[in-house]
Order: C-alpha cells, then sequence, then structure tokens
C-alpha cells in the first residue's frame, strides 16, 4: 500500500482522501456500537427531535422502502418507536425509545471524538480554520444535519451563525 508523503494534493484527491480516512473512522466506531452505518445515521439524525417518513427519507437520501425497512429494524431492537403525528392523524413520526436515546448519545459522542483526534497535527489557530472551511463546504452544498455537535440540540441551532 502507498504511504502518504505528505506531498501536497489537489482538491479532489485531498477531499476524497479525507472522506475515506473520515469513513474508515466512522465504520470502525459503526462496528464497536453493533450498528450498521445506516442505522447509526438514522439515531443520529433522530437525537434532534422525532421526524416523519418522508422527512427522513429525503434527510438520509434513502428511497421510501428503504426507509420503512430499517425503521422496522431499529424498532425491533427497541431504538425507535412510531408515535403518532399530532399535525396529521394518519400519519406517524419515528422517535429515539430511551435505549435508543442513550446508544445515539454513546455512539454521537464516541465518533465526534474520534474524527475530531484526526486533525490533532495541526495547531489549534489551524483546526479553527479547517473548521470554518469544512463548515462552508457543508452549508454551500447544502448537506442534510445527519450528525450535529453535541451543544447543537436540534438542526436550526447548528445552522445558525
Amino acid at each position: 500500500m502507498e504511504e502518504n508523503t505528505g506531498a501536497s494534493m489537489g482538491m479532489g484527491t485531498a477531499l476524497v482522501r479525507t472522506a475515506f480516512l473520515v469513513d474508515t473512522v466512522y465504520s470502525d466506531s459503526v462496528r464497536q456500537f453493533d450498528l450498521t452505518v445506516q442505522q447509526a445515521q438514522l439515531l443520529c439524525v433522530l437525537i434532534q427531535r422525532p421526524f416523519g417518513m418522508f422527512e427522513l427519507a429525503k434527510t438520509l437520501g434513502l428511497a421510501k422502502s428503504s426507509i420503512s425497512g430499517l425503521v422496522d429494524r431499529c424498532e425491533k431492537r427497541g431504538l425507535v418507536r412510531r408515535e403518532a403525528d399530532p399535525g396529521d392523524g394518519r400519519a406517524f413520526r419515528v422517535a429515539l425509545t430511551e435505549q435508543g436515546a442513550q446508544l445515539a448519545e454513546e455512539f454521537h459522542d464516541e465518533t465526534t471524538k474520534r474524527v475530531a483526534d484526526l486533525p490533532l497535527g495541526l495547531s489549534a489557530a489551524e483546526q479553527e480554520v479547517l473548521a470554518g472551511l469544512l463548515t462552508r463546504v457543508v452549508a454551500d452544498n447544502h448537506v442534510p444535519v445527519v450528525f450535529t455537535d453535541s451543544g447543537c440540540p436540534t438542526a436550526k441551532d447548528c445552522t445558525e451563525s
């Protein structure tokens, strides 16, 4: 396997390799918590609040049938529950159970720590610049809120500056 020598990379290469690095850390964390990537994403989205099925499918980028199966599997594990939608008597929302909320918080905190440790070779000022630039890239590309800072109880809180 080729080792990175620290030579400068183009933007595309640097971003793809960074995504690979983050995906590897995320996948390791998912395995430790006995979740699939999709289950972990679902739990982290639901930390904010209950979501309707359509909204979940849109946020996670999944087809309606895929989101239904994902919710079914998480419900069988006792991680989520369906609850009546107060705005539409025919619909329901998906919410975390107590067990699901605890697992989601533990997974979120551990994964955030692991990923945050990746740029430890940078100075504090460089880390702050990197975080600011990545925040802009995410905002400019309208990335759905599937993972928030622990200090952001809602998506609105995490996107307002």
